[in-house]
Formats: structure tokens, C-alpha cells, sequence
């Protein structure tokens, strides 16, 4: 007795149950949406722009940045008097080289915003090409995490 319709006429089934069908296609569909957001970058994100191996004919400008935890800028090792002066020589340099490479190197007490604030200045000048130096000597301080 296929269908327990209890009527004992043993009529034939002739419907198709669509509602696993429904259930396995509303799955999907969540499935698609959840990845859908992973995939796709929101425009505010900050773009990575990994390095690629160059052959030894090419020589790359970098234009060295650091921060001090006194509050001081340097520039490829000259003091920077403020904000006008740096966008200016971030300018120039990236007038000059248009391929330039920017390095930022902040000491560990240097508060986040600063480097961030460079960050931007150095997009305003048009520079997007960051990367960030890391002293791996001093990554622990007696084998604790900071």
C-alpha cells in the first residue's frame, strides 16, 4: 500500500514531492549568498599588492619611512618638519619614479593612527605600493609577547 491513503483502492501515486527538492535549492541558495560576501571585496578595503621576483637588471626605488616613538619622521634618514613637507617629498620622489616602492618602519611604541596617517598621506601622493619593515630581533621582548 503505496500511500497510505487508506482507501485500499490501490490507486497509483501520480504527484511528485517537490518539498526535498525546495529544501536542498533554499540551501543552495544560502550557501551562494554566505560565499557570494567572502568573494567579493568591499571597495574600502586596503589593497595588497604582493611582490613579484625581478631579474637583476631592474633596480627599484624604495623611499624609507620611519616613525620614532618621540613623534619624529624620517625620510630615507632626514628628519621631516611635518605632514606639507612629507606629502611634498612623497611627490617628488613618486614624480621622479613613478614605480616607487614605499617601506614603513615604526618602532613597536608607535601609536597606530601615526602609521595610518602616513599611510594616507602617502596615497594622497599617489604612491601604492607599501610595505612594511620588520626587525625581527626585536619582535619579542625577553621571549614574551608584547
Amino acid at each position: 500500500m503505496a500511500g497510505g491513503g487508506g482507501s485500499g483502492s490501490g490507486e497509483v501515486i501520480s504527484g511528485i514531492n517537490v518539498t526535498p527538492l525546495v529544501d536542498i535549492m533554499l540551501v543552495l541558495l544560502i550557501i551562494f549568498m554566505v560565499t557570494a560576501k567572502l568573494v567579493v571585496a568591499p571597495a574600502s578595503a586596503l589593497g595588497v599588492k604582493l611582490p613579484k621576483a625581478a631579474s637583476g637588471d631592474a633596480i627599484q626605488v624604495v623611499f624609507s619611512l620611519q616613525l620614532t616613538r618621540q613623534g619624529e619622521t624620517y625620510v630615507n634618514g632626514h628628519l621631516v618638519a611635518g605632514d606639507d613637507a612629507l606629502r611634498l617629498r612623497a611627490e617628488e620622489e613618486h614624480t621622479l619614479h613613478p614605480d616607487l616602492r614605499a617601506v614603513i618602519q615604526a618602532d613597536g611604541e608607535v601609536p597606530h593612527w601615526r602609521v595610518i596617517h602616513l599611510m594616507d598621506l602617502l596615497s594622497q601622493s599617489h604612491i601604492s605600493n607599501i610595505a612594511f619593515a620588520v626587525d625581527a630581533s626585536n619582535s619579542t621582548r625577553s621571549g614574551t609577547a608584547p
